[in-house]
């Protein structure tokens, strides 16, 4: 402020020159007194003109924009637009600033995998990132300033908002999707709310294969538990004669056999998921598979199936061969248990075009439908559940294929149609596959396009 008195002190010491150059001016007129009584009231009036007119230039400055730079006059409004320029540009800065910093934190919440939504006290949207227009079916733009609750009409979510009680979180389906999302709400400010949502479809449809796994395993080690202990109890409490004696051991071993089989199963794939993938420098050749794959069949068909083996000695696949066989012999023997008697199975390997290698399995059973398709490497789907335990099946040969599969970076791809048969075809990458060509009783590994 003290710096302003000089400033001030110039201005009134112009209009003072300005009146003092009136009167010297009005005292060489005709009439000396008059002219300088004259002189002095024009001067002073002239000199406020001026400082008038600075002040004026400055009032429009101020009025506008504060775009361009504020008049450079000199005095007291020139000192006093200086100031306020200065004023103005640091305002400027900070704002700009300001405006950096939450672009910043905006950027910050709109890369959160959560959903992040700001309603005002009268719950209409103020602002939400991507992850909740999503969430909500939202329109990021066109919704603003809309209430949440004429956009979101899933019923617990309006009556939680209605409720205004937000001590836990509540989990709902938004209409028109087939997600399922958790909401947590927290009121903040004056009357305002922080809408926080997560997607959490794979963790309940996680959760319900857990419930199913566990209640399917349950199920499945009940039946035959449940025979074995009927049967004891039979043993124990009644006289058997020694063909009803056999007869009960014979079905006692066949639910044991059962028992062992799932409990293989479920070790195997548990071994699948917990272990690391296999490596691509073991070469695991084609007709040992298939040699050890054609015991078991013939073993199983019991002369009941005319089996074919093509092309074993055709290749080679880079991996662990005990999975390779686990899958390969799942596959044969699901033919087999679902192939009536007098039926064919077709087994083959080959090369394809890409260097791909093909493990195909055809047989002329009983086929499936289209809509079994789909969920046949679900864990314990079965299209038909009796035909499948008097079968012998535990429900998970295809499930472990599909992982031994994935593990190698194949794929497995499946045909069939109902009294048609059934075409299953291991598919793996041309890096795990190499072709070999028999030469005089001997093997010479020939690299093919997919070799290492």
């Amino acid at each position: 402020m003290a710096s302003l008195i000089p400033r001030v002190l110039a201005s009134v010491f112009m209009v003072v020159v300005c009146a003092l150059l009136g009167m010297l001016v009005g005292s060489l007129s005709k009439w000396p007194a008059f002219g300088t009584l004259v002189g002095a009231a024009a001067g002073g009036v002239i000199g406020a003109f001026v400082d008038a007119w600075r002040g004026h230039r400055f009032m429009v400055w101020v009025r506008g924009e504060q775009e361009r730079a504020a008049p450079r006059d000199g005095g007291f409004w020139g000192e006093v637009g200086y100031r306020v320029e200065r004023s103005v540009r640091l305002l400027e800065k900070q704002v700009a600033s300001e405006h950096q910093r939450l672009g910043q934190f905006l950027s910050a919440i709109e890369a959160s995998p959560n959903g992040v939504m700001l309603l005002d006290a009268q719950d209409q949207i103020e602002w939400c990132n991507s992850v909740a227009a999503d969430h909500f079916a939202l329109d990021p733009r066109r919704d603003r300033r809309q209430p949440i609750t004429n956009l979101v009409r899933a019923p617990a979510f309006v009556a939680h908002m209605q409720a205004e009680v937000f001590d836990e979180a509540i989990t709902f389906a938004v209409p028109g999707t087939r997600g399922t999302i958790s909401v947590l709400v927290r009121a903040y400010g004056d009357g305002m709310k922080l809408v926080l949502s997560q997607d959490i479809t794979d963790r309940e449809r996680n959760d319900a294969m857990r419930r199913d796994f566990v209640a399917n395993v349950s199920h499945e080690i009940r039946t035959p538990l449940t025979v074995l202990s009927g049967f004891i109890e039979t043993m124990g409490n009644l006289p058997l004669t020694e063909v009803e004696r056999r007869r009960v051991l014979e079905l006692m071993t066949q639910q044991t056999r059962r028992m062992q089989s799932l409990v293989g199963d479920l070790l195997t794939l548990a071994q699948l998921e917990g272990s690391p993938r296999p490596a691509a420098d073991k070469w695991v050749p084609v007709h040992k598979l298939f040699t050890q794959v054609r015991a078991d069949a013939e073993a199983l068909s019991a002369g009941r199936h005319a089996l074919s083996f093509a092309g074993a000695d055709a290749g080679q696949i880079a991996g662990a061969e005990a999975e390779l066989l686990s899958a390969a012999a799942n596959l044969v023997n699901n033919a087999v248990r679902y192939t009536p008697a007098g039926g064919k199975i077709d087994v083959s390997w080959s090369v394809r075009g890409d260097g791909s290698g093909e493990l195909q399995v055809r047989d002329s059973g009983i086929g499936i439908e289209r809509e079994h398709l789909p969920r046949l490497t679900e864990r314990f789907y079965r299209v038909d559940g009796s035909r499948s335990r008097d079968t012998g099946g535990t429900g998970l040969g295809l499930s472990i294929v599909k992982h031994v599969a994935q593990r190698h970076g194949g794929e497995l791809e499946i045909d069939s149609e109902p009294g048609k048969g059934s075409c299953f075809r291991l598919i793996f990458p041309a890096a795990r596959v190499r072709a070999v060509e028999p030469a005089a009783g001997t093997r010479r590994a020939v690299v093919s396009m997919g070799a290492r």
